[in-house]
């Protein structure tokens, strides 16, 4: 039966794309596609995730986009695994010991002197593996609707959306590469290879559109949005533009997604991210889970900032400071899944692991850490700065609130 509904699912949603002149919004039908049980969890060089790309190509053609990959809308990359977690990973085209991996790249020719390139990862974690946070039983699918179908899904509705613009003749100021990036879990390796292989000129490029996890907005619509400081045209028409969310600025163009490939071949870019969740990395990344109206609203507001930059030329490019070289190093965790969306004072926790100092602390989800040790938790950076001095074996004061109650215990690493 799951077999039948699977490919039931991928009929309607390519028939429902046939005209690119008539807009059909797919996100939800995309999502079940990628995060059904059958693509087992879409790790980069399995038979799931080639599955995916045969979606995804079939999807490109649909929505009438042109093939611009190195093999019609395919770019193939095969790499070494890492034996040296502190090496790059190495490309090769030797065949042996290797992985190959696929990415997808469909085109918008509109004749113009620059690109927009808008991607999203459509690789996962297959049965979990190294990158996995689940820790209870057997190997299980991570099918990661959130991680990453639904960035995958909002993709292609601009693509849509875009596609029926060249026919109308609006928005053709830019050409337009869209990109499901395949290798971004074993660390942004699609991304990587076409940023050292790129199938248009690089100099075109304009700007990038970076899309991870967008598909569990709170109620509060908090949306992040990464890399605000690359050009100077972003932060206002990030602001010009929203009237639905609560947006989380980060200017740095350095993050653990594809859109630093290309801040680092200077490129201006934006991510967008709806936050972290208990799911992260789990088999229980569903599809049911998502926020269906968020995706469409976010969707909604990348298009638009798009339309409102088609007419401002070439964007200039701007460094910014890394802040992950700033990061201290630590030895512990309590194991908590910080909400990395929280803009108050302290680090909010959005999920807690069982068999880990702060669930053994009866520390709970929602809960607001202000003080750890002898330092003050302000925000995410001064948390890490407090953990960093901690060793295995230490006890430390830790103080939280939780609603309006301020509680003090302990926590041993």
């Amino acid at each position: 039966m799951k077999k039948l509904l699977f490919l039931a699912i991928a009929g309607s949603v390519l028939l429902g794309c046939e005209t690119n002149t008539t807009y059909k919004n797919t996100i939800k039908e995309d999502v079940a596609f990628l995060a059904d049980d059958k693509l087992e969890g879409r790790q980069t060089g399995t038979e799931g995730e080639k599955l995916a790309s045969d979606f995804l190509v079939q999807r490109f053609k649909a929505i009438g986009l042109d093939p611009k990959g190195t093999d019609g809308f395919l770019q193939a990359f095969s790499f070494k695994p890492k034996t040296d977690p502190h090496k790059e990973v190495q490309f090769t085209t030797n065949v042996d010991s290797t992985i190959t991996g696929r990415n997808v790249i469909g085109y918008i020719n509109n004749n113009a002197k620059n690109t927009i390139v808008i991607g999203a990862h459509y690789d996962h974690l297959g049965f979990g593996g190294e990158g996995s946070l689940y820790r209870e039983g057997d190997k299980a699918v991570h099918n990661g609707a959130d991680d990453n179908a639904s960035g995958v899904a909002v993709m292609m509705d601009v693509a849509s959306r875009l596609s029926i613009d060249k026919v109308l003749k609006q928005n053709t100021n830019n050409n337009y590469l869209f990109m499901a990036f395949s290798g971004e879990e074993m660390g942004l390796l699609g991304s990587n290879y076409f940023s050292k292989n790129p199938t248009v000129e690089a100099a075109s490029i304009n700007y990038m559109i970076n899309m991870d996890m967008v598909g569990r907005m709170k109620a509060d619509s908090t949306l992040a949005v990464y890399g605000t400081g690359t050009s100077p045209m972003f932060k206002q028409t990030i602001k010009a533009n929203n009237d639905k969310f609560k947006i989380i600025e980060n200017e740095s163009g350095v993050g653990p997604s594809d859109h630093t490939s290309f801040y680092l071949i200077d490129i201006p870019v934006l991510h967008f991210f709806t936050g972290q969740h208990e799911d992260y990395h789990k088999p229980g990344d569903d599809a049911e889970k998502l926020n269906y109206e968020g995706m469409n609203l976010i969707s909604n507001y990348i298009y638009t900032i798009i339309s409102d930059l088609d007419d401002n030329g070439e964007l200039a490019f701007r460094k910014t400071k890394n802040e992950s070289e700033e990061a201290p190093r630590f030895k512990v965790g309590l194991g908590v899944v910080p909400d990395y969306l929280y803009d108050g004072k302290g680090m909010r926790i959005d999920g807690t692991r069982e068999d880990t100092p702060a669930f053994n602390a009866g520390i709970l989800k929602g809960d607001i850490v202000l003080k750890l040790g002898d330092s003050s938790v302000t925000n995410m950076m001064s948390y890490m700065r407090a953990l960093s001095i901690f060793d295995n074996g230490d006890e430390a004061d830790i103080t939280i609130k939780r609603g309006d109650e301020i509680i003090e215990t302990k926590v041993k690493f």
